[in-house]
C-alpha cells in the first residue's frame, strides 16, 4: 500500500526523514522547489498537512535532514549544513509541524561549521544531539543533551568525544546499542577530503554516551585520539578502507563484528570481518576476489562496492550482504566459527521486485529509499520513504537536462505472521 507525499527535486540524492510516533507521522524532505518541507499526518488520515521551513538545498548530497521527537511530544529537526552554521528547528506546540521554529543556537558554542547531524537517546531515554564541527580532515564529534523541563540543550561531554588534534578527523558508525547493553561506535580517521586518505579502523563503547572504554574495559581519556583509541586493523592511508563502508555486526554469542573493506596483499578490494573474541579483535578476510575499487577525491562518490553487518537471523545462522560491480548483489551465509562464507543464500524480499526499477525513464535515475526511525506500534507493520533521483555528482552542479521531480512515497509493508 502506497501513499503520495509531495513531488520532489531528483536532480541529486539527499537523504529524508521520516518518523512514525502513533497516532502520528511526518516526514521532511526537500519538495521540487528544494524547499526543506515537513509533511504530517494522523495515521487514520491520508491527509497531509505541509509546511515549508526556510532552508534551500543546494547541490550538496551531504545536505541530509534529520528528525526526533522528545518526550513532550515536540518535534526537533536538523539538516541542510555541510560545514555551515547549525540549522535547527524545534515545534513550540507539541506534534504540530506549523509551529516549527528556527532555534539559532543550542549552547553556542563551536555551531559555525557543522556537518553530520545526528539524533539518539541514551539509556535513561534522553534525547542526544551529536555532529561534527570542522571539517574532513579536520573535526571534532561534539555531544549535547536536551534538558526537557529548561526546553535548553546543554553538552553532554565537557570534551569533543573524538577529535583529531587538527590533523584528521573522525568518521563514526554509530553509537548503536548492542545485545550486552553497551553502545558501541566504530569509525576510521581521515588526513584530507581526499576520501583515500581514511585509514585506522577504531572501536570503543560505553554504558552510558559519558564513560567511554576499549573493549576489554579500559577507561578512555576524551578526547578520544589517534594516540589513545582501540585500533581494530590498523589500515593505512590508500589501504582501501572507505567512510560509509564500515558497519557493525553482532553474532549468536552477542560478540561484536566490524565489517570494511580494505585493498588485500595483490592490491584488489576485500571484504573483512573483524570479531572481538576473548583474546582480542580476530580480523577474518571473507571475499577473495580480483577487483580492485581505486577510489579517490572528494564530495560525494558513487560507491562501486557495499558491504552490509554481520546478521543474525531467528534460525541463527549468520549472514552478510554485498555489493559488487563484478559479482552483482548478494548474500552470504557465514559459518559463525570462522566467519568464512559457506555460499550464498536467498533471504525473502523486503519489499516486491518491482518496486527497486524507477518508473522515470529519464537515463540514470535511481531509486532512493529512506526507513523509520520511528515505529508503526502494530506488529509486522513497517513504513518506509521511496522517490527517485540521479547518482551523486561530487557535490557540484550538474549540466545539461535534468529529470523532472519525482514523487515522494509513503508505503506500508506487512510481514505475514509465521
Amino acid at each position: 500500500m502506497s501513499l503520495d507525499v509531495a513531488p520532489v527535486w531528483s536532480g541529486h540524492p539527499v537523504g529524508f526523514a521520516l518518523l512514525t510516533a502513533p497516532p502520528n507521522q511526518y516526514v521532511a524532505f526537500y519538495d521540487a522547489d528544494r524547499r526543506m518541507t515537513v509533511a504530517g499526518r494522523r495515521l487514520d488520515s491520508s491527509d497531509w498537512r505541509m509546511h515549508h521551513l526556510p532552508q534551500t538545498l543546494g547541490w550538496d548530497s551531504h545536505n541530509y535532514v534529520t528528525m526526533a521527537l522528545d518526550r513532550s511530544g515536540r518535534l526537533h529537526l536538523c539538516g541542510n549544513m555541510h560545514v555551515n552554521p547549525l540549522v535547527y528547528f524545534r515545534t513550540s506546540v507539541p506534534g504540530d509541524i506549523v509551529t516549527f521554529e528556527q532555534v539559532p543556537s543550542m549552547t553556542g558554542e563551536k555551531e559555525d561549521a557543522c556537518t553530520y547531524p545526528h539524533f539518539l537517546r541514551d539509556a535513561g531515554g534522553n534525547l542526544v544531539f551529536t555532529y561534527r564541527h570542522g571539517r574532513s580532515g579536520n573535526g571534532v564529534r561534539i555531544y549535547n543533551r536536551y534538558d526537557l523541563e529548561a526546553r535548553a540543550w546543554r553538552r553532554l561531554l565537557d570534551q569533543p568525544l573524538l577529535s583529531g588534534q587538527g590533523k584528521m578527523n573522525a568518521y563514526p558508525v554509530g553509537p548503536a546499542r548492542g545485545p550486552d547493553g553497551f553502545f558501541h561506535l566504530l569509525w576510521v580517521w581521515r588526513d584530507t577530503p581526499d576520501c583515500a586518505t581514511n585509514h585506522d579502523v577504531c572501536y570503543a563503547r560505553s554504558r552510558d554516551l559519558v564513560h567511554w572504554e576499549t573493549s576489554s574495559g579500559k577507561p578512555l581519556g576524551l578526547p578520544i585520539t589517534i594516540e589513545n583509541a582501540e585500533v581494530v586493523d590498523p589500515v593505512p592511508p590508500g589501504g582501501g578502507v572507505i567512510n560509509g563502508n564500515t558497519r557493525l555486526g553482532f553474532d549468536s554469542l552477542g560478540r561484536s563484528i566490524v565489517s570494511y573493506h580494505k585493498y588485500d596483499e595483490a592490491g584488489a578490494t576485500q571484504i573483512y570481518n573483524a570479531r572481538l573474541e576473548s583474546t582480542g579483535w580476530r580480523i577474518c578476510q571473507t571475499s577473495r576476489w580480483e577487483y580492485r575499487w581505486d577510489f579517490q577525491g572528494g564530495g560525494a562518490i558513487p560507491f562501486e562496492i557495499s558491504v552490509g553487518p554481520v546478521r543474525l537471523l531467528p534460525d541463527g545462522s549468520l549472514v552478510q550482504s554485498y555489493r559488487h560491480p563484478k559479482h552483482g548483489s548478494r548474500t552470504w551465509r557465514l559459518d559463525e566459527a570462522t566467519l568464512e562464507p559457506t555460499g550464498h543464500t536467498v533471504l525473502p524480499a523486503s519489499r516486491p521486485p518491482d518496486l527497486a526499477r524507477p518508473e522515470s525513464p529519464f537515463e540514470g535515475m535511481q531509486v532512493r529509499w529512506c526507513g523509520d526511525s520511528g515505529s508503526s506500534g502494530e506488529p509486522g507493520v513497517r513504513y518506509e520513504l521511496r522517490w527517485e533521483t540521479l547518482g551523486p555528482n561530487r557535490d557540484r552542479p550538474r549540466e545539461g537536462p535534468l529529470p523532472g521531480p519525482s514523487m515522494l512515497r509513503l508505503y506500508t509493508f506487512r510481514t505475514e505472521a509465521p
